[in-house]
């Protein structure tokens, strides 16, 4: 009895074939001085399968702009699809991961930038001045103000 494929599987064969036809399409667009022709939709979807279930690894999860980076993902397979060689490699779907886990590396550090940007705003601006709390106005949320404020101490300490 076949195993039954889940609709998260991207499987490899398919996508390289795929990719060889689409391929031949950017060549023969490219001999009639025509534009470059749009990836299909089944390639467009495994970009998204995997990197969504990327998305879900240990090292990725907890990151409150997991979208942005999938949106960084598909982006960069889309961009680079024209570098996928199948004369050299017969794995794509290795190598499309690898660009995708390379794009959320570079979307965690921009986001990390960001962070130490505001972090460096509010401190020459004053905690004090930018969020001024009255006694008992926060019930629930007094931990994240008092864990934001531990974290602008620490950091002028340095």
């Amino acid at each position: 009895m076949p195993k039954k494929k889940s609709e998260h599987y991207v499987n490899n064969k398919e996508l390289l074939e795929a990719l060889i036809v689409y391929r031949e399409k950017v060549a023969i667009a490219k001999e009639r001085d025509l534009p470059k022709p749009r990836i299909t939709n089944y390639l467009g979807s495994c970009f998204l399968k995997i990197a969504t279930h990327l998305s879900y690894k240990p090292n990725f999860v907890n990151y409150m702009f997991r979208d942005d980076m999938i949106s960084d993902g598909i982006e960069n397979c889309v961009q680079y699809i024209h570098n996928f060689d199948p004369a050299k490699s017969r794995n794509p779907f290795a190598y499309f991961t690898q660009i995708i886990h390379y794009a959320f590396l570079r979307r965690i550090q921009k986001e990390k930038k960001q962070l130490d940007i505001k972090n460096k705003i509010i401190e020459k601006t004053g905690f004090d001045e930018v969020m001024h709390v009255e006694p008992g106005a926060l019930t629930g949320a007094m931990s994240e103000y008092n864990t934001i404020k531990d974290n602008i101490a620490q950091k002028k300490n340095r």
